[in-house]
């Protein structure tokens, strides 16, 4: 069984000039569009992700990066990982799971 995990990115740039942080949630999915090899879908509070777990941190750490790239002086960025052994569980499954 491959193994994947379901991880949950929000990636918050702190000091822009304007409270609106659109472009920057837009620029930060670009690493993960150019990833056939993980799955992802935009939620209003962050982004989930399904993929191996090395694959899933290797995209986290290239979209932190991309607000400094626009010129964030901070960025704050929260991971939240479920790392499920003893079967492969999707984001939809998980979410079908609870209604």
């Amino acid at each position: 069984m491959k193994e994947k995990v379901v991880a949950e990115l929000s990636i918050v740039p702190l000091g822009t000039a304007t409270p609106a942080l659109s472009r920057y949630v837009a620029a930060c999915l670009e690493p993960l569009k150019s990833a056939p090899d993980v799955r992802y879908q935009v939620t209003p509070m962050g982004t989930v992700v399904e993929g191996p777990l090395e694959r899933v941190l290797e995209l986290a750490g290239q979209m932190h990066q991309v607000p400094f790239s626009l010129g964030a002086q901070r960025v704050l960025t929260h991971i939240k990982i479920d790392d499920r052994r003893d079967r492969l569980q999707t984001m939809e499954e998980k979410v079908a799971a609870v209604r």
